[in-house]
Protein backbone atom coordinates (compact mmCIF):
# COMPACT_ATOMS: atom_id res chain seq x y z
CA UNK A 1 0.00 0.00 0.00
CA UNK A 2 0.98 3.64 -0.44
CA UNK A 3 1.31 5.89 2.61
CA UNK A 4 1.66 9.67 2.64
CA UNK A 5 2.97 10.96 5.99
CA UNK A 6 3.19 14.57 7.18
CA UNK A 7 5.43 15.52 10.12
CA UNK A 8 6.54 19.09 10.70
CA UNK A 9 8.97 18.87 13.62
CA UNK A 10 11.97 16.89 14.89
CA UNK A 11 9.81 14.83 17.26
CA UNK A 12 7.42 14.03 14.42
CA UNK A 13 10.36 12.88 12.32
CA UNK A 14 11.43 10.52 15.12
CA UNK A 15 7.98 9.03 15.68
CA UNK A 16 7.24 8.97 11.96
CA UNK A 17 10.39 7.00 11.25
CA UNK A 18 9.54 4.39 13.88
CA UNK A 19 5.98 4.12 12.59
CA UNK A 20 7.30 3.58 9.06
CA UNK A 21 9.60 0.80 10.30
CA UNK A 22 6.65 -0.83 12.06
CA UNK A 23 4.48 -0.59 8.94
CA UNK A 24 7.22 -2.20 6.85
CA UNK A 25 7.27 -5.22 9.18
CA UNK A 26 3.59 -5.81 8.44
CA UNK A 27 3.51 -4.47 4.86
CA UNK A 28 6.92 -5.14 3.24
CA UNK A 29 5.78 -3.60 -0.05
CA UNK A 30 4.77 -0.32 1.56
CA UNK A 31 5.55 2.82 -0.43
CA UNK A 32 6.22 6.02 1.52
CA UNK A 33 6.14 9.64 0.49
CA UNK A 34 6.45 12.16 3.29
CA UNK A 35 7.12 15.55 4.80
CA UNK A 36 9.59 14.94 7.62
CA UNK A 37 13.31 14.72 8.22
CA UNK A 38 16.50 12.71 8.13
CA UNK A 39 15.23 9.85 10.30
CA UNK A 40 12.24 9.21 8.07
CA UNK A 41 14.47 9.47 5.02
CA UNK A 42 16.75 6.76 6.44
CA UNK A 43 13.80 4.34 6.49
CA UNK A 44 13.15 4.89 2.79
CA UNK A 45 10.69 6.50 0.43
CA UNK A 46 10.60 10.03 -0.93
CA UNK A 47 11.15 13.11 1.24
CA UNK A 48 9.06 15.92 -0.23
CA UNK A 49 10.00 18.69 2.21
CA UNK A 50 12.23 18.79 5.29
CA UNK A 51 10.71 19.93 8.59
CA UNK A 52 13.42 22.57 9.06
CA UNK A 53 11.72 24.49 6.22
CA UNK A 54 8.41 24.36 8.11
CA UNK A 55 9.47 25.43 11.61
CA UNK A 56 7.53 28.58 12.47
CA UNK A 57 6.65 29.04 16.13
CA UNK A 58 4.46 31.61 17.88
CA UNK A 59 1.52 33.62 16.61
CA UNK A 60 3.59 36.51 15.25
CA UNK A 61 6.12 34.26 13.50
CA UNK A 62 3.32 32.33 11.79
CA UNK A 63 1.72 35.58 10.65
CA UNK A 64 4.96 36.85 9.13
CA UNK A 65 5.41 33.57 7.24
CA UNK A 66 1.79 33.10 6.19
CA UNK A 67 2.53 33.29 2.45
CA UNK A 68 5.11 30.50 2.72
CA UNK A 69 2.74 28.35 4.79
CA UNK A 70 -0.11 28.75 2.28
CA UNK A 71 2.27 27.96 -0.57
CA UNK A 72 3.34 24.76 1.22
CA UNK A 73 -0.30 23.72 1.76
CA UNK A 74 -1.04 24.15 -1.94
CA UNK A 75 2.06 22.17 -2.87
CA UNK A 76 1.16 19.38 -0.44
CA UNK A 77 -2.36 19.00 -1.85
CA UNK A 78 -1.08 18.65 -5.40
CA UNK A 79 1.60 16.20 -4.30
CA UNK A 80 -1.02 14.01 -2.61
CA UNK A 81 -3.11 14.02 -5.77
CA UNK A 82 -0.11 12.98 -7.85
CA UNK A 83 0.88 10.19 -5.42
CA UNK A 84 -2.69 8.99 -4.80
CA UNK A 85 -1.99 7.22 -1.47
CA UNK A 86 -4.09 4.55 0.21
CA UNK A 87 -3.81 6.56 3.43
CA UNK A 88 -2.63 9.94 4.64
CA UNK A 89 -1.02 9.74 8.08
CA UNK A 90 -0.86 13.03 9.98
CA UNK A 91 1.73 13.27 12.77
CA UNK A 92 0.98 16.11 15.22
CA UNK A 93 1.67 19.49 13.44
CA UNK A 94 -2.03 20.45 13.60
CA UNK A 95 -2.06 23.91 12.04
CA UNK A 96 -0.93 22.41 8.75
CA UNK A 97 -2.30 18.90 9.02
CA UNK A 98 -5.86 19.80 9.92
CA UNK A 99 -6.06 21.95 6.79
CA UNK A 100 -4.93 19.03 4.66
CA UNK A 101 -7.37 16.66 6.42
CA UNK A 102 -10.29 19.02 5.76
CA UNK A 103 -9.42 19.02 2.08
CA UNK A 104 -8.56 15.31 1.79
CA UNK A 105 -11.51 13.62 3.51
CA UNK A 106 -14.24 14.76 1.05
CA UNK A 107 -12.03 13.55 -1.82
CA UNK A 108 -12.14 10.01 -0.44
CA UNK A 109 -8.66 9.75 1.05
CA UNK A 110 -8.30 7.75 4.27
CA UNK A 111 -7.25 10.23 6.96
CA UNK A 112 -5.37 8.80 9.95
CA UNK A 113 -3.95 10.90 12.78
CA UNK A 114 -1.01 9.64 14.85
CA UNK A 115 -0.18 11.82 17.88
CA UNK A 116 -3.21 13.99 18.49
CA UNK A 117 -3.32 17.76 18.21
CA UNK A 118 -3.26 19.13 21.74
CA UNK A 119 -6.84 20.36 21.63
CA UNK A 120 -7.11 19.63 25.35
CA UNK A 121 -4.73 22.58 25.82
CA UNK A 122 -6.28 25.06 23.43
CA UNK A 123 -8.62 25.24 20.44
CA UNK A 124 -10.89 22.58 21.92
CA UNK A 125 -13.40 23.61 19.28
CA UNK A 126 -11.26 21.71 16.79
CA UNK A 127 -13.01 18.55 17.98
CA UNK A 128 -15.73 19.31 15.42
CA UNK A 129 -13.14 19.35 12.64
CA UNK A 130 -11.52 16.15 13.90
CA UNK A 131 -14.84 14.32 14.01
CA UNK A 132 -15.59 15.48 10.48
CA UNK A 133 -12.17 15.10 8.86
CA UNK A 134 -10.27 12.30 10.66
CA UNK A 135 -11.16 8.63 10.11
CA UNK A 136 -8.95 7.24 12.90
CA UNK A 137 -7.11 8.89 15.80
CA UNK A 138 -4.19 7.18 17.58
CA UNK A 139 -3.36 8.94 20.87
CA UNK A 140 -0.19 8.58 22.94
CA UNK A 141 -1.08 10.24 26.26
CA UNK A 142 -3.25 8.33 28.75
CA UNK A 143 -5.59 11.23 29.55
CA UNK A 144 -6.33 11.85 25.86
CA UNK A 145 -8.50 8.75 25.52
CA UNK A 146 -10.92 9.88 28.21
CA UNK A 147 -10.81 13.44 26.87
CA UNK A 148 -11.97 12.32 23.44
CA UNK A 149 -14.30 9.50 24.39
CA UNK A 150 -15.87 10.63 27.66
CA UNK A 151 -15.99 14.36 27.03
CA UNK A 152 -16.54 14.45 23.28
CA UNK A 153 -17.97 11.03 22.35
CA UNK A 154 -15.28 10.44 19.73
CA UNK A 155 -13.67 6.97 19.84
CA UNK A 156 -9.86 6.90 19.67
CA UNK A 157 -7.11 4.31 20.11
CA UNK A 158 -4.56 4.70 22.93
CA UNK A 159 -1.39 3.04 21.59
CA UNK A 160 1.10 3.96 24.31
CA UNK A 161 3.87 6.53 24.06
CA UNK A 162 6.41 6.05 21.24
CA UNK A 163 9.20 7.63 23.27
CA UNK A 164 9.38 4.46 25.36
CA UNK A 165 10.27 2.51 22.21
CA UNK A 166 12.63 5.15 20.85
CA UNK A 167 14.58 5.20 24.11
CA UNK A 168 14.55 1.42 24.47
CA UNK A 169 15.78 0.86 20.90
CA UNK A 170 18.68 3.30 21.01
CA UNK A 171 22.31 2.22 20.71
CA UNK A 172 23.86 2.51 24.16
CA UNK A 173 27.25 4.16 24.58
CA UNK A 174 29.25 3.94 27.81
CA UNK A 175 30.03 7.05 29.84
CA UNK A 176 33.76 6.70 29.17
CA UNK A 177 33.24 6.34 25.43
CA UNK A 178 30.80 9.24 25.37
CA UNK A 179 33.24 11.52 27.19
CA UNK A 180 36.14 10.46 24.99
CA UNK A 181 34.14 10.91 21.79
CA UNK A 182 33.11 14.44 22.76
CA UNK A 183 36.29 15.48 24.60
CA UNK A 184 34.52 15.91 27.93
CA UNK A 185 36.22 15.93 31.33
CA UNK A 186 35.31 13.92 34.43
CA UNK A 187 32.90 16.42 36.00
CA UNK A 188 29.19 15.52 36.19
CA UNK A 189 27.20 16.71 33.17
CA UNK A 190 24.40 19.26 33.10
CA UNK A 191 22.58 19.03 29.76
CA UNK A 192 21.16 22.09 28.06
CA UNK A 193 18.27 21.42 25.67
CA UNK A 194 17.31 24.84 24.25
CA UNK A 195 14.94 23.55 21.56
CA UNK A 196 15.23 22.89 17.85
CA UNK A 197 14.06 26.08 16.13
CA UNK A 198 16.24 29.15 15.70
CA UNK A 199 13.64 31.43 17.29
CA UNK A 200 13.35 29.43 20.51
CA UNK A 201 17.07 28.68 20.80
CA UNK A 202 17.80 32.39 20.52
CA UNK A 203 15.37 33.15 23.35
CA UNK A 204 16.42 30.26 25.61
CA UNK A 205 20.15 29.69 25.34
CA UNK A 206 21.56 32.95 26.67
CA UNK A 207 19.68 32.58 29.96
CA UNK A 208 20.62 28.90 30.25
CA UNK A 209 24.27 29.77 29.70
CA UNK A 210 24.12 32.55 32.29
CA UNK A 211 24.34 30.01 35.14
CA UNK A 212 27.39 28.10 33.92
CA UNK A 213 29.85 30.15 36.01
CA UNK A 214 27.79 29.44 39.14
CA UNK A 215 28.30 25.66 38.93
CA UNK A 216 31.96 25.14 38.09
CA UNK A 217 31.97 21.66 39.63
CA UNK A 218 29.82 20.60 36.65
CA UNK A 219 30.35 20.70 32.89
CA UNK A 220 27.57 22.04 30.70
CA UNK A 221 26.82 20.38 27.37
CA UNK A 222 24.44 21.78 24.75
CA UNK A 223 22.32 19.30 22.81
CA UNK A 224 22.51 20.74 19.31
CA UNK A 225 19.42 20.20 17.16
CA UNK A 226 20.07 18.22 13.95
CA UNK A 227 18.50 21.06 11.96
CA UNK A 228 21.05 23.65 13.17
CA UNK A 229 24.75 24.11 12.42
CA UNK A 230 27.38 24.20 15.15
CA UNK A 231 28.30 27.71 14.01
CA UNK A 232 24.86 28.94 15.11
CA UNK A 233 25.47 27.73 18.68
CA UNK A 234 29.00 29.15 18.73
CA UNK A 235 27.58 32.67 18.50
CA UNK A 236 26.06 32.14 21.96
CA UNK A 237 28.90 30.23 23.63
CA UNK A 238 31.82 32.55 22.76
CA UNK A 239 34.21 32.60 25.75
CA UNK A 240 32.25 30.17 27.90
CA UNK A 241 33.73 26.73 28.53
CA UNK A 242 30.71 24.84 27.20
CA UNK A 243 30.61 21.84 24.88
CA UNK A 244 28.22 21.48 21.95
CA UNK A 245 27.23 18.09 20.56
CA UNK A 246 24.80 17.26 17.76
CA UNK A 247 22.70 14.19 16.97
CA UNK A 248 23.55 12.70 20.38
CA UNK A 249 20.73 13.94 22.60
CA UNK A 250 19.81 10.49 23.91
CA UNK A 251 23.47 9.69 24.63
CA UNK A 252 23.75 13.00 26.47
CA UNK A 253 20.62 12.39 28.54
CA UNK A 254 21.67 8.87 29.42
CA UNK A 255 24.75 10.29 31.12
CA UNK A 256 23.50 13.68 32.40
CA UNK A 257 23.18 14.45 36.10
CA UNK A 258 20.61 17.22 35.55
CA UNK A 259 19.15 19.24 32.69
CA UNK A 260 17.69 22.60 31.70
CA UNK A 261 15.05 21.90 29.08
CA UNK A 262 12.87 24.02 26.81
CA UNK A 263 9.22 23.07 27.10
CA UNK A 264 8.15 20.46 24.57
CA UNK A 265 8.66 16.76 23.90
CA UNK A 266 12.18 17.03 25.33
CA UNK A 267 10.77 17.49 28.85
CA UNK A 268 9.23 14.01 28.69
CA UNK A 269 12.33 12.49 27.08
CA UNK A 270 14.47 13.90 29.88
CA UNK A 271 12.13 12.45 32.50
CA UNK A 272 12.17 9.00 30.89
CA UNK A 273 15.97 9.05 31.09
CA UNK A 274 15.50 9.76 34.82
CA UNK A 275 17.30 13.11 34.67
CA UNK A 276 16.02 15.78 37.11
CA UNK A 277 15.21 18.92 35.11
CA UNK A 278 14.09 22.51 35.20
CA UNK A 279 11.59 23.25 32.43
CA UNK A 280 12.04 26.61 30.73
CA UNK A 281 9.98 28.64 28.31
CA UNK A 282 10.14 32.13 26.87
CA UNK A 283 8.32 33.40 23.79
CA UNK A 284 7.86 36.80 22.21
CA UNK A 285 5.90 39.16 24.46
CA UNK A 286 2.93 39.32 22.09
CA UNK A 287 2.80 35.55 21.51
CA UNK A 288 3.02 34.91 25.24
CA UNK A 289 0.22 37.35 26.09
CA UNK A 290 -2.02 35.76 23.45
CA UNK A 291 -1.19 32.22 24.62
CA UNK A 292 -1.81 33.10 28.26
CA UNK A 293 -5.36 34.11 27.42
CA UNK A 294 -6.34 31.11 25.30
CA UNK A 295 -4.43 28.16 26.79
CA UNK A 296 -6.29 26.80 29.78
CA UNK A 297 -3.75 24.54 31.46
CA UNK A 298 -2.15 24.52 34.88
CA UNK A 299 1.18 23.33 33.42
CA UNK A 300 3.16 23.53 30.18
CA UNK A 301 5.45 20.50 30.52
CA UNK A 302 4.27 17.04 29.51
CA UNK A 303 5.70 15.66 32.75
CA UNK A 304 3.41 17.76 34.94
CA UNK A 305 0.43 17.43 32.58
CA UNK A 306 0.56 13.64 32.61
CA UNK A 307 1.04 13.48 36.38
CA UNK A 308 -1.55 16.25 36.90
CA UNK A 309 0.63 17.91 39.52
CA UNK A 310 3.89 19.81 39.80
CA UNK A 311 6.70 17.27 39.52
CA UNK A 312 9.29 19.50 37.84
CA UNK A 313 9.66 23.27 38.18
CA UNK A 314 8.49 25.37 35.24
CA UNK A 315 10.10 28.77 34.72
CA UNK A 316 7.92 30.64 32.25
CA UNK A 317 8.56 33.99 30.55
CA UNK A 318 9.70 36.55 33.20
CA UNK A 319 10.37 33.82 35.77
CA UNK A 320 12.94 32.40 33.36
CA UNK A 321 15.90 34.52 34.49
CA UNK A 322 19.39 33.99 35.86
CA UNK A 323 18.47 34.28 39.54
CA UNK A 324 15.57 31.83 39.53
CA UNK A 325 17.25 29.41 37.17
CA UNK A 326 20.32 29.26 39.40
CA UNK A 327 18.14 28.66 42.45
CA UNK A 328 16.08 25.88 40.86
CA UNK A 329 19.08 24.13 39.31
CA UNK A 330 20.87 24.04 42.67
CA UNK A 331 17.88 22.25 44.22
CA UNK A 332 17.90 19.35 41.76
CA UNK A 333 21.62 18.57 41.89
CA UNK A 334 21.33 16.68 45.21
CA UNK A 335 19.14 16.37 48.29
CA UNK A 336 15.44 15.77 48.91
CA UNK A 337 14.16 17.69 45.90
CA UNK A 338 16.22 15.56 43.53
CA UNK A 339 15.09 12.30 45.14
CA UNK A 340 11.43 13.34 45.01
CA UNK A 341 11.66 14.03 41.27
CA UNK A 342 13.31 10.67 40.60
CA UNK A 343 10.58 8.85 42.53
CA UNK A 344 7.89 10.68 40.56
CA UNK A 345 9.59 9.74 37.29
CA UNK A 346 8.99 6.07 38.08
CA UNK A 347 5.26 6.75 38.51
CA UNK A 348 5.25 8.74 35.27
CA UNK A 349 6.64 5.83 33.28
CA UNK A 350 3.95 3.54 34.65
CA UNK A 351 1.23 5.97 33.57
CA UNK A 352 2.48 5.94 29.99
CA UNK A 353 1.71 2.25 29.57
CA UNK A 354 3.91 -0.39 28.01
CA UNK A 355 6.17 -0.30 25.01
CA UNK A 356 5.12 -0.98 21.43
CA UNK A 357 3.32 2.24 20.43
CA UNK A 358 4.67 2.17 16.87
CA UNK A 359 3.74 -1.48 16.37
CA UNK A 360 0.31 -0.92 17.90
CA UNK A 361 -0.38 2.06 15.63
CA UNK A 362 0.93 0.25 12.54
CA UNK A 363 -1.31 -2.76 13.17
CA UNK A 364 -4.36 -0.56 13.69
CA UNK A 365 -3.59 1.35 10.48
CA UNK A 366 -3.24 -1.81 8.39
CA UNK A 367 -6.30 -3.42 9.92
CA UNK A 368 -8.33 -0.32 9.13
CA UNK A 369 -7.12 -0.13 5.53
CA UNK A 370 -7.84 -3.81 4.98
Amino acid sequence: MKYYLIAGEASGDLHGSNLMKAILKKDPNAEFRFWGGDLMQEVGGVLVKHYRELAFMGFIEVLFNLFTILKNIKMCKQDIIDFNPDAIIFIDYPGFNMRIAKWAKPLGYKTLYYISPQIWAWKEGRIKDIKRDVDQMYVILPFEKSFYEDKHNYPVHFVGHPLLDAIDNRKVISLDDFKEKNQLDDRPIIALLPGSRKQEITKMLNVMLSVTDDFKAYQFVIAGAPSQDISFYNTFVQQKNVNIITNQTYDLLSHAHAALVTSGTATLETALFKVPEVVCYKGSSISYEIAKRIIKLDYISLVNLIMDRSVVTELIQHEFNHTQLKQELAQILDGERRQAILADYNDLEQKLGGKGASDNAAQLIIDFLN
